[in-house]
């Protein structure tokens, strides 16, 4: 069936919302193959974000744990993360139907300011939800998307993260469908969403693929992503799918795989989630036993995230993918030692796949590709105001 992944994925929305979704298909269905358009899109990724990426061998790391480690470099990508991969070909698919503004969801603020910077290299309005929690952990983020020429709009209902973030941006989308697209940042939400995003971000697991075979002669052993909603990982798998590598899809096991009346202590719906709908897509969830959505938790934001993609939850169920999960303390201890050992800080949202390899590299083989999604920069500040808490 049309947009589904299994048991996975469809259109649970207003009726409202239902012709534009069905724009949006069509358009894109056209576009994507579309030589003039991918002509641009090429441009705008070579010349604007700077691909292609490098694959960097990490020696040090590589000794400490006993095999040969790379980290594809998303945190090179203009802006400090994979997220322009996406914002830079949705931007250009709205220019093309005739949309004058851009709206998104953030929550570590990487996807809302790769959203600010699509818009103004294309000269598009940009306005981008955030929750307030997120806002107050990622301060430099929100000035930077202000400084990019976005409005910053604060979201202060229910947890004041992400899954709000997104609810308010779907509401402005229904009053705003005439003029407005609506750039989300993950591969999640209802049709068409989840395939456009994967296929943007597909350029990652491309070029790791080419650089790979480049230097090793072989396909590596495995691959690892962090996943919230799952983009850098569907973007960096997808191309491995036929081939023999392992799949490790790693997600933020928070204070512990463990909830209350009211919350999860993480944010691992692939690990421990049931089967749901949030978004307009039926996933894997993390919801109270009248399907009322939990609030997640994570040390990082992009991770806090109470659902996953229905591409990535059908691989799971089909035992393709390897869902793992890493506690905020595991990942902050990775933080630690990748920028001590290689001089790369990374995202903590990156910071626990690099946590999953130190912890479990007997079962990884000798060749292991990291995707490092994003630098850490914007996590200084709040590691700092950690250890000054004594957490």
């Amino acid at each position: 069936m049309k947009g589904r992944f299994g048991k996975y994925g469809g259109m649970f929305v207003p009726e409202t919302l239902m012709p534009a979704l069905l724009e949006l298909e069509r358009e894109y269905e056209r576009l994507k193959v579309d030589e003039h358009f991918q002509r641009e899109l090429s441009q705008l990724l070579s010349e604007f974000a700077g691909r292609p990426t490098p694959l960097y061998a990490c020696r040090r790391l590589g000794r400490d744990v006993g095999c040969r480690v790379y980290l594809k470099r998303e945190d090179l990508v203009h802006g400090g993360a994979h997220k322009l991969n996406n914002t830079l070909g949705q931007a250009l698919l709205a220019k093309h139907m005739g949309k004058h503004r851009l709206i998104a969801e953030t929550g570590a603020g990487q996807h809302g300011c790769a959203t600010a910077m699509a818009g103004a290299v294309l000269g598009m309005q940009v306005d981008v939800y955030m929750g307030e929690k997120d806002m107050e952990r990622q301060r430099v983020n929100v000035y930077r998307m202000e400084l990019l020429g976005a409005r910053v709009i604060p979201v202060r209902n229910g947890s004041r993260t992400l899954k709000d973030a997104i609810n308010e941006a779907l509401r402005d989308w229904v009053s705003n469908v005439e003029d407005t697209h609506y750039v989300l940042g993950s591969v999640v939400g209802p049709h068409p969403y989840p395939t456009i995003v994967r296929d943007f971000q597909r350029v990652i697991g491309r070029e790791t693929k080419e650089q790979i075979l480049e230097r090793e002669g072989r396909l590596p052993d495995s691959i690892v992503a962090c996943t919230g909603g799952g983009s850098n990982a569907m973007g960096m798998f997808h191309p491995f799918l036929e081939d023999d590598v392992q799949l490790y899809s790693v997600e933020a096991a928070g204070e512990g795989l463990r909830c209350d009346e009211h919350t999860a202590y993480h944010s691992a719906s692939l690990c421990v989630g049931e089967d749901g709908v949030l978004h307009g897509t039926k996933t894997r969830l993390l919801q109270d036993e009248y399907g009322q959505i939990l609030e997640s938790r994570s040390v990082a934001a992009g991770l806090d995230y109470p659902g996953v993609g229905p591409e990535l939850a059908h691989l799971c169920d089909m035992g393709r993918v390897n869902a793992v999960s890493i506690t905020d303390d595991e990942a902050l201890d990775a933080f630690h030692t990748l920028s001590r050992l290689e001089g790369i800080i990374p995202a903590l949202e990156s910071a626990h796949a690099v946590a999953f390899v130190l912890n479990n590299v007997e079962r990884l083989g000798e060749v292991v590709v990291i995707n490092l999604s994003g630098r850490g920069d914007k996590d200084v500040e709040s590691v700092l105001g950690r250890k000054a808490h004594g957490a």
